[in-house]
């Protein structure tokens, strides 16, 4: 677990992580992104629109339950990813 407020996690970092990850999705506002990383196989420049915000830094919230990762914040998706 890495407390985001301590350790910025900033563009190369956020993508490493993604590709660990079998599942991306991706919260804003209403809008929904998910891909499946071996399937879709999104390059490092979609994985970083979604990820990465204004401040250069990985999106709050993030979550990371085993190969899934979820970033943002959407109450029913997000409650469907924790399950």
């Amino acid at each position: 677990m890495t407390d985001a407020r301590k350790e910025k996690i900033g563009p190369d970092q956020a993508v490493e992580m993604a590709q660990t990850c079998t599942t991306v999705t991706a919260a804003r506002g209403k809008k929904i992104i998910s891909y499946n990383i071996r399937k879709d196989a999104p390059s490092a420049e979609d994985l970083v629109k979604i990820m990465i915000g204004p401040s250069g830094n990985l999106r709050a919230p993030c979550f990371r339950i085993g190969k899934k990762m979820f970033i943002g914040f959407h109450e029913e998706e997000l409650a469907a990813f924790v399950g």
